[in-house]
């Protein structure tokens, strides 16, 4: 029996019990959301995690990706990202290796980490297609799903499937066409493979099957969103609004079945559309987690889309995203370094705290630090920050000679003026 099945009969289990104590909301509270497609909790038959609950009236959560591609086979570095991540804060880990033995590189990446991880098994399914026959056009059918069992048995929680990509879809996209192209690589394969093999998506056809795998190994379904816009000027399209109708009825489909469904979202939007694109996908949906994928507010700033996407992640955890995937500085540049995933993940840290205080109104925290400042608590801002080790680390570089202010202000810090004149006043 599956856990969504569980909920449904008003079983709480362990998962629900430990989660509501780390939301600090009640028991039943997890078992309605997961019973109505509200929350899920990522697990596997096939290793422990550290639970993670998502979806509303839960904290924003990130994810993390990391992976090979086929200029930088480093796995060593793969392994040392996933623990950055992890150290950096990340709530769930994606494997999304281009490039190597994919066996190899997600069974590592998995030992290393104690959060949830996930993958896209397309990923595998047509590239090992086109080392074996030339092209990703020549992808068998069974080979997708026999890859997307594989996957969940090395312990995979959630996977990412591209099941909104059927002919209509694509019809769309060809009538309208793109100012920024395909930028999603599931989509760009899925597209090749339907077009010139004048077939539709088997993920789709075969959305029963797939739903069987899943429900077999415990896998959370992530309806993928290969239609995303990939530049702001495409944003909220009719190729995107597709994708999203075929997704939202087959994520019922799929936890009428027993299984956990979340839905992803756009990848670049202009803040404008951010809230109609949130409150879009979750009425479609049905209220199910909504995992939005960045978003990248312009696409003029490459170096600092960890910062250009913080900004779009916390307007979307403010009107009710629940899940957000990190974007890291290299991003449209580069395949990140350790440090960049760290960086990447502080930043959309951030954004889905201050996305929270507004979405959850959960600001104790921030009231904390405000009485800490004012005290001149040295010790408890730095408990206090979401990367402690940083702010310690810039306050002893420049270390003031009065321990009581900073080097902003020194002799003349206004907290200190203030709080001996207020005391003396009393």
């Amino acid at each position: 029996m599956s856990i969504v099945e569980d909920a449904k009969k008003g079983i709480i289990t362990e998962e629900m019990k430990v989660v509501a104590a780390q939301e600090g909301v009640t028991e039943d509270f997890i078992r309605r959301g997961i019973a109505s497609g509200r929350i899920v909790i990522p697990v596997s038959p096939y290793r422990k995690v550290k639970l993670c609950g998502i979806g509303g009236g839960l904290r924003t959560k990130v994810n993390c990706s990391v992976g090979t591609s086929t200029d930088i086979v480093d796995v060593d570095m793969e392994v040392e990202k996933v623990k950055a991540g992890e150290r950096a804060g990340a709530d769930t880990i994606m494997e999304l290796s281009t490039g190597g033995d994919f066996v190899e590189i997600r069974r590592r990446c998995i030992e290393a980490t104690t959060l949830s991880v996930g993958s896209v098994p397309l990923y595998q399914a047509f590239i090992e297609a086109a080392r074996k026959d030339g092209a990703v056009i020549h992808m068998r059918e069974d080979d997708l799903f026999r890859i997307t069992e594989e996957q969940a048995k090395l312990g995979t929680n959630f996977m990412a499937i591209h099941t909104g990509i059927n002919r209509i879809t694509l019809e769309r996209l060809q009538r309208q066409g793109r100012h920024g192209g395909l930028c999603s690589r599931g989509g760009a394969f899925l597209t090749a493979w339907m077009l010139h093999n004048d077939k539709e998506n088997p993920l789709y056809a075969e959305f029963d099957y797939l739903c069987e795998i899943l429900k077999e190994h415990e896998v959370t379904l992530s309806t993928g969103n290969g239609m995303r816009a990939g530049a702001v000027h495409d944003a909220t399209d009719r190729a995107q609004i597709q994708e999203l109708i075929i997704n939202a009825e087959l994520g019922d489909r799929a936890h009428e079945m027993g299984i956990q469904v979340i839905v992803e979202g756009p990848g670049h939007v202009p803040l404008d559309e951010i809230e109609t694109n949130v409150k879009l996908m979750k009425r479609m949906s049905g209220n199910k987690p909504f995992y939005m994928l960045g978003p990248i507010v312009t696409d003029i700033a490459p170096g600092y889309d960890d910062r250009v996407s913080a900004i779009g992640a916390a307007m979307s955890s403010m009107y009710g995203a629940d899940f957000i995937c990190y974007v890291t500085p290299a991003e449209h540049l580069a395949l990140p370094n350790p440090e960049e995933v760290y960086e990447g993940v502080i930043s959309s840290r951030i954004a889905a705290h201050v996305g929270d205080m507004i979405k959850l109104n959960k600001r104790d925290q921030d009231l904390a630090m405000g009485h800490a400042r004012r005290d001149l608590d040295w010790e408890a801002q730095f408990n206090l920050a979401i990367n402690p080790s940083r702010a310690r680390q810039i306050r002893s570089e420049r270390a003031s000679a009065d321990t009581d202010a900073c080097t902003m202000c020194g002799d003349y810090c206004a907290l200190k003026i203030a709080n001996k004149v207020i005391k003396k006043l009393d």
